[in-house]
């Protein structure tokens, strides 16, 4: 006998900004299943995760769980506002004595319960919402970028304890590596179209290169039908007829077929052009210490960074690797010791916390609103490597289309964020580029 799905949409039709997402989509997720979920940012991964776990209201279709499935959901930025400490958030939908669960999750993620929220780093907040999840025990889990923020032992923990559990998961990564270990069966979103290939997210690559290939294929032999029926339809007399318009109609039925298709996205035009020359030493640090209160993070820390050096901060989250970041750059002053910068030095920091962009103002305004890159008396004009350059042409450049230009931060995707922050990281031509999280 067919078991029953743990998780059905169908029909789903959902519109943002007048631009339709999915028209007619319908999965089916079944017990056991370990999907991998993908597709370019912004191609609507995320959203169709929080219309699976019901958060999301549709403009058409249905969602239908079997009663007594629960769907449990772990987003991007999960939001731990009204509690005062990680073990607070974490085992608010628990019920009464079951905290045993949570305390065995927490062991394995390494996480402290009792530290406070406001003091926590994020990569500690996405381990507190991790154990939540693990802890509630949902039949069916649904994970947008579980990794993003974890330091290496919390990584292969997850992968280990998701490579064992019997519960079915949907998962959103950029790990290619963790999707490899994980997943068994692919959802692939791409232009508002979702296939599903029963295979984990090894093979992907070529799977959609041959979707791509026979897509090309599909569309030269429309393009060569199109442009011979439009030559008949110039040139020959028969198609004034009367008897022939269905044929003239028939090409225009072609020409909106053609019309309505939508391209596939390109790839960022990311420029990391060299700056003009600076100094053999790039950051020198001498015997630099720092604490917040009885908390001492770094002791006593020499660190000499030369021009080409490429440099790898590893370490479990909350033991200041951002702090030391921050001192490197100057944003923070060290309790003791030294920090020198090289000459003509100019640094592009990628922070992890996003604090650069404005989420209620739009893509736009956060662009000609840094000061580094505003035109005096050019409202659309920002400066990008000493040139002007149109607002919308340089977002462009980073694959966000013109009605985005007015959209608001808020509305993009963590990968759309991390494109914006790239382009106002790069508007230079840095001799350092520090990447925290990217």
């Amino acid at each position: 006998m067919a078991r029953a799905p743990l998780l059905q949409l169908s029909g789903i039709s959902l519109t943002f900004g007048g631009n339709p997402l999915f028209d007619g989509l319908t999965l089916v997720i079944q017990p056991g299943d370990r999907v991998a979920l993908v597709g370019r940012n912004g191609s609507g991964k995320s959203t169709l995760m929080k219309v699976m776990a019901g958060l999301t209201e549709v403009d058409r279709g249905n969602r239908t769980v079997p009663p007594g499935i629960t769907v449990g959901y772990m987003e991007q930025d999960p939001d731990l506002s009204g509690y005062a400490t990680l073990g607070d958030f974490a085992a608010s939908n628990l019920p009464e004595g079951m905290d045993y669960k949570l305390a065995v999750v927490a062991e394995g993620l390494k996480f402290n319960p009792d530290m406070a929220v406001a003091t926590a780093s994020g990569g500690e907040r996405r381990r507190a919402a991790l154990a939540k999840l693990l802890a509630e025990e949902p039949e069916l889990m649904l994970l947008d970028e579980p990794t993003n923020h974890l330091d290496i032992q919390a990584i292969e923990w997850l992968e280990a304890e998701l490579s064992q559990t019997r519960t079915a998961f949907v998962l959103i990564s950029h790990d290619r590596a963790f999707l490899r270990a994980l997943t068994r069966a692919t959802l692939w979103v791409d232009r508002g179209e979702v296939r599903r290939r029963e295979s984990g997210f090894d093979g992907f690559e070529e799977w959609r290169e041959t979707v791509w290939a026979e897509e090309d294929e599909a569309r030269h032999k429309l393009d060569r039908k199109i442009k011979a029926e439009a030559k008949w339809a110039v040139e020959g007399i028969s198609a004034r007829r009367k008897r022939n318009q269905g044929r003239v109609r028939a090409l225009q039925v072609l020409r909106a077929e053609r019309s309505s298709q939508i391209r596939r996205q390109g790839t960022a035009a990311l420029a990391l052009e060299s700056g003009p020359v600076s100094g053999k030493k790039v950051i020198e640090a001498k015997s630099i210490s720092k604490a917040f209160g009885d908390k001492v993070l770094i002791r006593d820390f020499d660190l000499r960074i030369l021009r080409g050096d490429r440099v790898a901060f590893v370490g479990p989250n909350g033991v200041g690797k951002t702090t030391l970041l921050k001192l490197l750059t100057g944003e923070l002053a060290p309790d003791t010791g030294s920090v020198s910068l090289g000459t003509n030095l100019e640094i592009a920091v990628f922070d992890q916390a996003r604090a650069r962009l404005d989420a209620e103002a739009t893509l736009w305004d956060n662009l000609t609103g840094d000061p580094l890159m505003r035109v005096s008396g050019a409202a659309d004009q920002v400066m990008v490597r000493g040139q002007p350059k149109h607002v919308v042409a340089y977002l462009k450049d980073f694959l966000f289309d013109e009605a985005q230009a007015r959209a608001p931060v808020r509305s993009l995707s963590g990968g759309e964020k991390a494109r914006l922050l790239l382009a106002l990281a790069t508007r230079d031509a840095p001799q350092v580029l520090i990447l925290d999280e990217p």
